[in-house]
């Protein structure tokens, strides 16, 4: 692109300007600070605005008047200091990276932490969660995944409800601030993952509609008006959301993008929105010498979003797994309703690890027909696994974490089947430690009629789970100090015993070269219904590693397949060094082709051997 939208610094006081509103004649920057002053743009094709005025650097602040009427913030806002209704601040792109040899990791390396900058700390800033990082490093994270952080109304809120794409949330410090988070990060050796929203925008403070056709009619999202990716004028559209992404991995060096709900796209067109968006982001990181990856969130079950252009399919990287956690999800707590109706059997985790989809295109009770298509080709690196995250975690009513539904026990199990995965793990902020906190849905709207329609819609969501007592007031400023970490818990034993197991979890997958290798295909899955009980055999090379895991509060007795040969146990779940009642598996012992085990009540084992094959 050879130009940018919103504002762009030439030497310090210089700035240009540029705006797609091809729905107004005529559009003036009305500089608001330091002084007052109104100055047209000239327009150009295909409906831009464009010009440059000297005297005007970086803390200015302005707005557009479109029509010599309306008052409106620039759409490609980089700072909203005042909020989504206030004036533009320009920015100062420069910045003091620190971050000059980082190339980025491999997904293969990727333990991801995701992270609501609100919540995460007491004081609910970027710079504020830059200072926890030395403890996530510590703990083995190579992955911190940002919840958005496009300017959003008030100053709590999930972030998908951002009106402003460009515009790091003022309340969590700004665009300075999110820089010296990544550059932090970088420093430690961390990459930074951020979850951006290209289906929809929120309603208050949403003002493209008055520059431009950004949004269409002709389909609906749960949450808003759809974007026009392929009607009139759409090359604009697509211009401005991939230019967005430009400025996230370029401007701020973010690592990855996490795509929230692609389901929500619909685009019709030969050449979809989000191919072109894939092939744009790696040819920048090819141009930056970089490891950047889109990693959509989708609950179609469609191998074809992460399957290569090449090969027919859309060119993104990895996908979230909804499925490996509902089928985990249901096998711990046994709740059926809602989507969950489709889970529950031992088989479905069995299946999730084989293949990494569940629902391959069998029929979905839940959805009523068939769902999904076949996942067996991918790579195990491109699914994103997880036990909790902001989904599963804040869309139940109560916003309750493991914690509060499984024994202690079982929350180590749950752990080790998610980081002992040949997949990329995703753990959620204070699940490390086993924070009670819920993690609930909070807003701060300052339209009444919006607020009341926020809570009616949370109401009705939870119509199809059944679940009982009263949905906290999103609006209410509680809910969100709720939903803060703890972090002194970390002091109490039993949250300290259950951090070190995760760190344990974390050095044998990264040590343990069977574990090391993401691979589906050097893996086999055994499964015992009855008993819930499952093993996972991988290897690589001559290394073999085995966990062998109890979901069930009984004892199981089950025959393990062990190759033949001395195997070492290296992790036991129920171990006093984790807050267990004490260890009962082998430490060494020779097999002839399989174990017998009395595996008790909730417990993982782990076992290597190392020799020829």
């Amino acid at each position: 692109m050879k130009t940018r939208l919103g504002t762009t610094l030439l030497d310090g006081h210089r700035c240009c300007f540029e705006v797609w509103a091809p729905k107004a004649d005529k559009i003036e920057v009305s500089v608001v600070y330091p002084n007052e002053r109104c100055f047209p743009l000239e327009k150009k094709a295909s409906g831009y605005h464009v010009g440059m005025t000297d005297n005007l650097g970086a803390g200015a602040r302005y707005s557009y008047r479109l029509n010599g009427k309306l008052e409106r913030p620039d759409p490609a806002s980089r700072f909203q200091p005042l909020g989504v209704h206030g004036p533009t601040e320009i920015v100062d792109s420069e910045f003091d990276w620190s971050d000059q040899s980082w190339g980025g990791l491999s997904l293969e390396k990727y333990i991801l932490y995701e992270v609501h900058t609100g919540t995460f700390t007491a004081d609910g800033t970027f710079d504020a969660a830059a200072a926890r990082l030395d403890e996530l490093k510590e703990l083995g994270i190579t992955a911190i995944e940002l919840m958005p952080v496009g300017q959003f109304p008030g100053n709590r809120n999930w972030g998908y409800d951002g009106v402003y794409p460009f515009a790091a949330q003022a309340s969590y410090g700004g665009p300075q601030a999110l820089k010296r988070f990544v550059n932090a990060c970088h420093a430690r050796g961390m990459a930074v993952v951020l979850d951006v929203i290209y289906n929809h925008l929120g309603p208050e403070g949403n003002y493209l509609a008055d520059f431009a056709p950004y949004f269409t009619d002709r389909y609906n999202t749960p949450w808003g008006w759809a974007i026009n990716y392929d009607g009139a004028e759409s090359d604009e559209v697509r211009r401005y959301f991939i230019e967005n992404a430009f400025s996230w991995v370029t401007d701020f060096h973010i690592d990855s993008l996490r795509l929230d709900a692609i389901h929500a796209i619909v685009d019709p067109s030969a050449r979809p929105f989000l191919e072109e968006l894939g092939e744009a982001i790696h040819e920048r990181a090819v141009d930056l010498n970089r490891n950047i990856y889109l990693i959509p969130e989708s609950d179609r079950n469609d191998s074809r979003f992460v399957t290569s252009r090449q090969a027919g399919g859309v060119g993104l990287d990895a996908q979230w797994s909804d499925d490996f956690h509902h089928a985990l999800h249901t096998l711990m707590t046994a709740e059926k309703a809602g989507y969950y109706e489709d889970f529950g059997r031992l088989g479905d985790l069995a299946k999730a690890y084989r293949e990494g989809y569940v629902y391959s295109g069998q029929y979905s009770s839940y959805r009523r027909r068939r769902h999904g298509n076949s996942s067996q080709y991918l790579a195990a690196h491109q699914f994103v696994v997880f036990s909790q995250n902001h989904d599963q975690v804040g869309n139940r009513m109560l916003g309750e974490r493991l914690t509060k539904l499984i024994p202690f026990e079982a929350l180590k199990v749950v752990a080790g089947t998610v980081l002992l995965s040949p997949f990329v793990p995703l753990l959620f902020m204070g699940e490390e430690y086993g924070d009670p906190a819920p993690f609930l849905y909070f807003t701060s709207h300052s339209d009444a009629q919006l607020i009341e329609a926020v809570r009616k819609g949370r109401r009705e969501e939870f119509a199809a789970f059944r679940w009982q007592g009263e949905v906290p007031d999103p609006h209410d400023e509680a809910t969100f100090l709720r939903s803060k970490l703890d972090w002194e818990l970390q002091r109490n034993d039993t949250h300290r015993e259950i951090r070190k197991f995760y760190k344990e979890l974390i050095r044998l997958r990264t040590t343990i070269p069977a574990l090391a290798r993401l691979s589906m295909r050097e893996m086999a899955v055994t499964e015992w219904s009855e008993q819930k009980a499952l093993s996972v055999r991988r290897w690589a090379g001559t290394d073999e590693a085995i966990q062998v895991m109890n979901f069930n509060s009984t004892v199981a007795e089950v025959a393990v397949p062990f190759p033949f040969g001395p195997w070492s146990m290296k992790l036991d779940s129920h171990d006093a060094r984790w807050g267990g009642p004490g260890g009962a598996a082998p430490v060494r012992f020779e097999s002839e082709g399989e174990m017998t085990c009395s595996l008790p009540p909730y417990t993982l084992w782990l076992f290597t051997k190392t020799g020829e094959r």
